[in-house]
């Protein structure tokens, strides 16, 4: 599988470099058996920026306990929305295609664009040595994470420089920040969110807006995260012209005995019912791509739960996936990190 777009051949020859584009995504297994769920699980679980907690107590944990059954569970999960055209996750297949679509917009200039996984392949070592290949000596690092977080955003970071630090001649890097309220961003939410409910035979009583969750300590050590997604949510009910009582915010994908930021998605959807919200649908605007926790967690689990307590109507409206907004704003993203060479 290619893990990099080039628009135009380039010389190896040419001594003026050249800067490319690596869109950095948070991984996925590359098969649903028990052991490439287990390989991607234990790689995502022994990064001590998403566990925070010494590896001589965690690791034995996780070695005994979480890795002998999760991956049983999380395989049939991902079987339910693997692509099988693709042979691969929504993921993986999504992010490819960003890759390729943002490419198109940088053909006449030459300018690549990789892609690559935090977790599982393709690495971020591969993909930045794919474009190092080509020529590249300048490297815009852009991580498809619109809010912050010590867990999403800086551990790509991290990964990044853990692999330049081993490198003899290293490009330059410029790092792209989070996005929480830009209004490309914004914009192509609200229009999606439109355009779905447009499709429907239902109007909803609420829209939630759910993030995914992470530990209340987090926050307290200064994670921006929670203020990035309620910076998201603000500005996506202004574009919509919705209250915060219309479009609340929630946590979903509580993992862990420790407390999480709240509310949690669960919970909150199942209670409406009782107050005579009975259609609703949800939008999931920290994820740039459709994935597990969006296509099962929200578009199966969530659903299921909602319709068991009483709920009449549910909607899952997509991630920006490929969409041309999408592909507006990481052009965006680029062509302004690009005024820093």
């Amino acid at each position: 599988m290619t893990y990099f777009i080039n628009p135009l051949p380039h010389s190896s020859s040419s001594s003026e470099g050249r800067v490319g584009v690596l869109l950095i995504n948070l991984g996925t297994p590359e098969a649903t058996d028990y052991f490439s769920v287990r390989r991607y699980l234990k790689e995502f679980l022994s990064d001590r920026r998403v566990v925070e907690m010494p590896p001589l107590l965690w690791q034995p944990i996780l070695q005994s306990f979480v890795l002998t059954r999760r991956p049983f569970k999380t395989g049939k999960n991902y079987k339910r929305i693997w692509n099988r055209a693709e042979n691969a996750s929504p993921l993986r297949v999504y992010t490819e295609r960003q890759a390729y679509e943002l490419a198109a917009r940088f053909e006449k200039e030459s300018i690549p664009v990789g892609w690559a996984m935090r977790y599982g392949k393709p690495s971020i070592e591969e993909a930045v040595s794919q474009l190092m290949r080509q020529g590249c000596d300048r490297i815009i690092s852009l991580p498809l994470y619109p809010q912050y977080s010590a867990s999403t955003t800086a551990t790509a970071q991290d990964q990044l420089f853990r692999y330049l630090m081993r490198l003899r001649r290293q490009p330059s890097i410029v790092t792209v920040p989070s996005f929480p309220d830009h209004p490309i961003f914004i914009k192509a939410l609200a229009e999606s969110v439109k355009k779905h409910l447009g499709t429907l035979d239902f109007k909803p009583q609420r829209l939630i807006i759910s993030f995914h969750g992470v530990p209340e300590f987090f926050i307290k050590k200064g994670d921006p995260y929670q203020d990035e997604c309620f910076r998201t949510a603000e500005a996506l009910r202004e574009e919509l012209g919705l209250t915060e009582e219309q479009a609340p915010v929630t946590f979903q994908s509580r993992f862990g005995p420790t407390e999480w930021i709240k509310p949690y998605t669960a919970p909150f959807v199942q209670s409406l019912p009782q107050k005579g919200i009975t259609k609703i649908a949800v939008i999931t605007p920290g994820f740039m791509t459709d994935c597990i926790e969006t296509l099962d967690e929200i578009g199966r689990e969530l659903r299921e739960e909602f319709l068991e307590v009483g709920g009449q109507d549910f909607a899952y409206i997509p991630c920006l996936n490929e969409s041309e907004g999408t592909i507006d704003l990481l052009e965006a993203l680029s062509r302004h990190a690009l005024k820093a060479f």
